[in-house]
């Protein structure tokens, strides 16, 4: 299955009634051999919302994350059930293009990842690979998405400099621009700021709430005062049974103000978990 080039100057609308959901989960369960990560996920992600998934330790949010664009394929003995669709598209079809979806819907972890190569490589390397061999336009897009993370007049003298040399927060800032010069669809962002110093971790959930008009976001938190910030839409797990569930999810307004379950209300109050 191949999946269409999105350009990400296109207008984003977080009106749930009138945009189809980019990402859908249907019945999605993931487990890691016998041991469920998470069972009976159905959510969807809407066009151009930041959606929080929040709850406490091992309840299945990282993998949730990651189940979405296929990176779970990477780890031995992980086996999904159910479906994930990509604006109506099953993820899992044999005929999917892997590194195509990984281009849509591009994954940021928790701890800076930059690759041992110069700032200026961590960008060129993954535009070589997905197939862009003029330079200029390899160079356009590089200017592009360290403007977009704010980091462009910060390195513009130092390109070639090991990327490692950057503080923790240019690095997560860096890696976020990698995914941006590819022009995903969909940003997902597992707890991108949880590494970070508190001035550096203002400057990432600055950057995510800035890419709400143009872009697609998931993102994992435990930071529920950052959830309430940032958030359109609120997903809250919590363990039952043994594995991940997904408890309640709805407009941020709702879940933090007047959340229906028991479970949500005593979680977002700071009683449980």
């Amino acid at each position: 299955m191949k999946f269409e080039t999105y350009s990400s100057s296109r207008e984003s609308c977080c009106d749930r009634e009138a945009c189809a959901p980019v990402l859908s989960a249907s019945d999605l369960s993931l487990f890691y051999g016998r041991k469920a990560a998470f069972r009976g996920v159905n959510l969807d992600i809407h066009e151009g919302c930041i959606t929080a998934l929040v709850g406490p330790s091992g309840c299945g949010k990282s993998s949730f994350l990651q189940s979405l664009n296929r990176l779970t394929d990477l780890i031995p003995a992980c086996r999904i059930e159910g479906t994930v669709t990509c604006c109506g598209k099953d993820i899992h079809e044999p005929a999917t293009d892997l590194i195509a979806l990984r281009r849509r819907v591009g994954l940021i972890f928790q701890k800076p990842s930059p690759l041992p190569f110069s700032i200026r490589r961590n960008l060129d390397f993954p535009l070589r690979e997905h197939g862009f061999t003029d330079r200029g336009e390899r160079e356009a897009k590089m200017e592009s998405a360290l403007r977009d993370v704010c980091l462009w007049d910060e390195v513009k003298e130092r390109l070639d400099s090991p990327a490692t040399s950057l503080s923790g927060g240019q690095q997560q800032r860096l890696c976020i621009a990698r995914a941006l010069a590819l022009e995903p669809q969909v940003l997902l962002l597992d707890e991108p700021c949880s590494a970070l110093d508190p001035i550096s971790s203002g400057a990432v959930e600055d950057l995510i709430a800035d890419l709400r008009n143009r872009f697609t976001v998931v993102v994992v938190t435990h930071n529920l005062a950052q959830a309430r910030r940032i958030a359109d839409d609120v997903a809250f797990f919590w363990v039952k049974e043994n594995a991940g569930r997904l408890i309640e999810h709805g407009p941020a307004e709702a879940i933090f103000s007047d959340p229906e379950n028991e479970l949500t209300r005593a979680y977002i109050a700071g009683l449980r978990g």
